[in-house]
């Protein structure tokens, strides 16, 4: 497979620079305004409580929920989102990242490869049988190569996860996003979808994961935010965020997400 960002991780210039990311619904401020740095070929993880502005924060990098204000680079393509970009400036920046939804959002009526092909050839306009070929080669890397022609209906979650992220995979992005990848999935299926996600990250792709998993933030990422109420509170690898916060907020909720009985 051909990835433009199996790069080292000692390149300079960050993929993500975001500063001042702010985000309303009515009158509920989500975000409060939010600075991050994610660095090519790294991981990042975002952990925190329901409602602290995680999953909004990882739609503002894509544009899925378009931030009320701040500045944000992802790649080459930056947006002042304090005045309006034009829609090709904004189809550029959402070009540069894929994302992988909680409850996977197949098109129910294609099979797993079909689900696959679809952005690369109508929205990418590549050829087709360049992108076939790649989306073999997809299935086999997240262990699914003998379901290319099984429907949705016919997948186990994890299964319908795996093809998920092979889709994203399959339009060539610069960064994945992952909101939540194993929350909809029964436990027994979690640890396959990690194990995917974990030799992304061990082949050099940029990768923002929002997750509940602690475990797997503190074994794969490279820094870890903690968010609340709209912001980012600590911020650090994971061995300092998880295993030794120093934020009272965050040592509140560590305590409480590992030590559930007290």
């Amino acid at each position: 497979m051909t990835s433009n960002e199996h790069v080292t991780k000692s390149d300079a210039r960050p993929l993500i620079e975001a500063t001042g990311i702010t985000k309303s619904f009515g009158d509920n401020k989500v975000l409060r305004g939010i600075d991050i740095r994610v660095p090519r070929g790294s991981v990042t993880t975002i952990i925190g409580p329901s409602g602290s502005g995680k999953t909004t924060l990882l739609r503002a990098l894509n544009a899925l929920d378009a931030p009320d204000g701040g500045v944000v680079r992802v790649g080459d393509v930056e947006i002042d989102f304090s005045t309006k970009p034009t829609k090709a400036v904004l189809k550029a920046y959402r070009a540069q990242s894929a994302f992988v939804f909680q409850s996977h959002n197949l098109f129910p009526h294609k099979t797993a490869i079909e689900n696959l092909v679809e952005g690369p050839i109508v929205v990418q306009k590549r050829p087709k049988n360049e992108v076939y070929a790649e989306a073999r080669e997809l299935l086999e890397r997240v262990g699914l190569g003998h379901k290319e022609n099984a429907y949705p209906s016919q997948l186990s979650g994890g299964q319908q996860q795996r093809v998920g992220i092979a889709r994203a995979l399959a339009l060539r992005p610069k960064l994945i996003l992952f909101d939540e990848p194993t929350s909809a999935l029964d436990p027994e299926l979690v640890g396959e979808v990690l194990k995917v996600i974990k030799d992304l990250a061990s082949s050099g792709w940029t990768l923002v994961v929002v997750t509940h998993e602690l475990q797997f933030a503190r074994q794969v990422a490279d820094q870890v935010l903690f968010t609340d109420g709209g912001l980012v509170v600590e911020t650090g690898p994971p061995d300092d965020v998880i295993g030794n916060p120093q934020n009272e907020r965050t040592i509140r909720f560590l305590d409480r997400v590992l030590n559930p009985l007290g």
